[in-house]
C-alpha cells in the first residue's frame, strides 16, 4: 500500500522520473494565481469538493458533493483511476489538502498522497513556483459509484453519543470544544460525549506530521479496543476532520467514521450541548 503521505525531497524525485497529477488544495485562490507549485492545478473547497446547500442544518457548512459530481471534476483536471496523484495546501494539509485526499481514496483511488509539510517544505528544497494558469488536459470519465470509505450522518451521531461502546472524536481546537469561542458556526460548545483532540497535535513545531509511531501510540492508546467502524471522527464542517484520519492512516489504523456534517449541522439542529 501506498503511504498517505510524501516528503517534499520524494516529490521531487519523482516528479523527474514519472508523470504525476499535483494538485494544490489551498483555499486561497488568490495566493495560489500568485504562486504555487510549478505545474500544479487549483481545486477549490466550496466549488468541487463540497456541494453547499442553502441551509447549513441539512448537511453542516461543507457537505460532500455526489461521488459521480466530484469524478467529473476529477476527469476535467486529467486524473484517471492509474493516476499518481499528490495534493498540497499552504496549511499543513487542513485546509484542504486531506480533505482532497479522504475523497479520492474514498472512491478507490490508490494512488494519492498529501504532501508531508506542504508547499512551504517543497519550496524549501527548491522546488520550482510558478505564477501562470495550469491548463490539464481532460481525462476519460473517472468511474464512481459511491463513496467506499465509513460516513456517518446526523441520526447515526445521534444515537452514537449516549453509547459507551463508540467513541466521538472531535478535531477543533481546544477553545471551540470548550466553548470559549466559536469564531465560525453560530453556538459554541462540543456533542455531548464527545472527546477532543485537536487536529494540531497530529503536527510538530514545524509542521510536519509526527512519526508513524507517535501517531500510533496517540491514537492506539486513545481507541483502545473500540473498532473503527465504532468511532466517528468531526470537527467544525468535515474539512479538518479529514486531517486526523489521514493522520490514523499514516499509523497503520483503521480509517474511522467522517461525519461531514459536523458541528456547523449538529449546533444548528437544537441538539443537547456540552459547553
Amino acid at each position: 500500500m501506498i503511504s498517505p503521505l510524501i516528503t517534499a525531497k520524494e516529490l521531487i524525485a519523482l516528479s523527474e522520473n514519472q508523470n504525476i497529477v499535483l494538485i494544490d488544495a489551498s483555499f486561497d485562490f488568490a495566493r495560489y494565481q500568485r504562486e504555487h507549485l510549478s505545474g500544479a492545478l487549483h481545486v477549490d473547497l466550496n466549488k468541487t469538493l463540497s456541494q453547499i446547500e442553502d441551509n447549513p442544518a441539512d448537511g453542516g457548512r461543507h457537505p460532500l458533493p455526489e461521488p459521480s459530481a466530484f469524478a467529473r471534476s476529477l476527469s476535467e483536471m486529467g486524473i484517471t483511476a492509474e493516476s499518481h496523484v499528490i495534493v498540497y495546501d499552504d496549511k499543513s494539509a487542513a485546509m484542504s489538502a486531506a480533505r482532497f485526499w479522504w475523497m479520492l481514496k474514498a472512491l478507490g483511488h490508490e494512488k494519492i498522497q498529501v504532501l508531508d509539510g506542504g508547499m512551504k517544505a517543497a519550496i524549501e528544497l527548491g522546488y520550482p513556483v510558478s505564477d501562470k494558469k495550469e491548463t490539464p488536459d481532460p481525462a476519460e470519465p473517472y468511474p464512481a459509484e459511491n463513496w467506499k470509505l465509513p460516513v456517518a450522518d446526523l441520526n447515526e451521531v445521534k444515537q452514537t453519543a449516549p453509547s459507551k461502546a463508540h467513541k466521538i472524536i472531535d478535531v477543533r481546537e481546544a477553545e471551540r470544544y470548550e466553548g470559549i469561542k466559536e469564531p465560525i458556526d453560530l453556538i459554541a460548545g462540543h456533542i455531548p460525549g464527545a472527546d477532543n483532540i485537536p487536529f494540531s497535535e497530529n503536527l510538530d513545531q514545524n509542521g510536519f506530521f509526527l512519526s508513524k509511531d507517535l501517531l500510533k501510540a496517540k491514537y492506539g492508546k486513545y481507541l483502545g479496543e473500540t473498532p473503527a467502524d465504532h468511532t466517528i471522527v468531526h470537527c467544525g464542517s468535515g474539512v479538518t476532520a479529514c486531517h486526523s484520519l489521514l493522520a490514523i492512516s499514516y499509523a497503520g489504523l483503521p480509517i474511522p467514521k467522517l461525519y461531514v456534517g459536523s458541528w456547523s449541522e449538529w449546533s444548528r439542529n437544537d441538539l443537547p450541548i456540552a459547553p
